[in-house]
């Protein structure tokens, strides 16, 4: 693979990239633009940067919404209610055919890598079992990591933690966890233990629903910090929307921000679908129901956007577009400042990346696999004005997705 007349973030002029065997072989800046050629594929001075990253979605939910029931309410726990009644009717292929179509839409929106949270409150592990073949027949589109999770809690399920267990040694990727969902807040807390203590005996990743509530008093996400300091785990471990935050006030956040430092966790935000959720009991003012993300991000930690749904239970809308999320973020989050903007990517690509811990296999760098995206802007803030859409996904040196620019013809 050769691609000409490729923009690079944050860095003047044209390059070409060159691919071999499926890795990066060759970025080389160019003296100008090259005019066309057969052998080669041309950005046409449009900005290239590595695939975009999905790191918190349902799959095993997704395009379910209104069945057998809308969630009419728009509350968490009426969502958690519908999902049960559709989860005790899941079937093998149902599954598969809802999340192959879920990532075809990410797939077009340039997304070749992404976590899914698979409910593994089932004694069956319908959905475990599907999401585990559909990880490996996605191969040539994504990456997929899946997360155990365990939706209606692991202390207060019936046999919770044996289905936590199962699930690992199953082969998920991730051990999950939903604190708050737990009937007590001991339970809360001692499902963080037992969660923590599965994920180092699987060597796994961490990835927790964590304070999904308006809820001040909330606040397990101390109890996941301490636990990831005192284990040293740090980046491997995630705490997923964490909304009670943007209830907690400022002087308990000044403590809690020196342990988020010293245990060094990452961060995912799902605005659309957290500023959907929370805030339904109150009248007015009424509280956005997103994590402070801003705040997160200067004092030096890693956090990232998520989409979460995609037409489920919690989520009516949704159609793969991480840009439409990373545009909500901003705005809700009050990130429209000029240095934001000029970065806005990152929130969607390198920081999603971190999440799932993909290191050297993502980046745009020479010896690492030959997955990027072409978008038809020459920069973030480009990119996010106009909501640009992708021109080109390549993975593995070979286009995988390619759409023709929009002609609009007056009259």
């Amino acid at each position: 693979m050769k691609l000409i007349n490729a923009r690079l973030r944050h860095r003047s002029g044209l390059f070409t990239l060159c691919a071999g065997q499926g890795v990066l072989t060759a970025i080389d800046a160019q003296p100008g633009s090259l005019p066309p050629h057969p052998d080669a594929l041309d950005a046409a001075g449009q900005l290239v940067i590595p695939p975009l990253v999905e790191p918190h979605i349902h799959l095993d939910a997704a395009l379910t919404a209104g069945e057998p029931a809308w969630n009419m309410s728009g509350t968490l726990f009426e969502g958690i209610a519908r999902w049960a009644e559709r989860k005790a009717t899941l079937s093998h292929q149902d599954v598969k055919q809802r999340a192959h179509a879920t990532l075809d839409l990410l797939r077009d929106h340039g997304i070749q890598h992404v976590r899914t949270h698979v409910d593994v409150t089932s004694p069956a592990l319908t959905a475990l079992k599907a999401l585990l073949e559909v990880r490996d027949e996605a191969r040539d589109r994504v990456d997929l990591q899946i997360v155990a999770f365990p939706q209606e809690g692991i202390e207060s399920f019936p046999d919770g933690r044996k289905l936590m267990e199962t699930a690992m040694a199953m082969g998920a990727d991730v051990v999950g966890g939903i604190p708050h969902y737990e009937h007590t807040r001991e339970q809360g807390v001692s499902s963080l233990g037992f969660l923590m203590d599965l994920a180092e005996r699987h060597d796994a990743l961490v990835d927790v629903h964590c304070d999904e509530t308006d809820d001040a008093q909330s606040r397990f996400l101390e109890v996941l910090a301490e636990q990831t300091r005192a284990r040293g785990m740090g980046e491997r471990v995630t705490a997923s929307h964490t909304v009670a935050m943007g209830s907690y006030d400022n002087a308990y956040c000044a403590k809690l921000f020196r342990l988020l430092g010293l245990a060094g966790l990452n961060f995912v935000s799902c605005p659309t679908e957290s500023i959907h959720l929370q805030g339904r009991f109150d009248s007015f003012p009424k509280r956005r129901g997103v994590t402070r993300v801003a705040e997160l991000d200067r004092a030096g930690l890693n956090v990232c956007f998520a989409q979460d749904s995609i037409k489920d239970p919690w989520y009516p809308l949704g159609n793969g577009n991480i840009l439409r999320v990373l545009d909500a973020g901003l705005h809700i989050c009050h990130m429209m400042g000029y240095e934001d903007l000029q970065r806005c990517l990152d929130f969607v690509t390198g920081h999603s990346a971190k999440v799932m811990h993909l290191g050297e296999r993502y980046g745009l760098a020479v010896g690492r696999p030959a997955n990027l995206v072409v978008l038809e802007a020459e920069n973030d803030y480009e990119v996010l004005r106009r909501q640009a859409r992708v021109r080109l996904s390549i993975r593995h040196g070979k286009v995988i997705m390619a759409r023709e620019p929009e002609q609009i013809r007056y009259h």
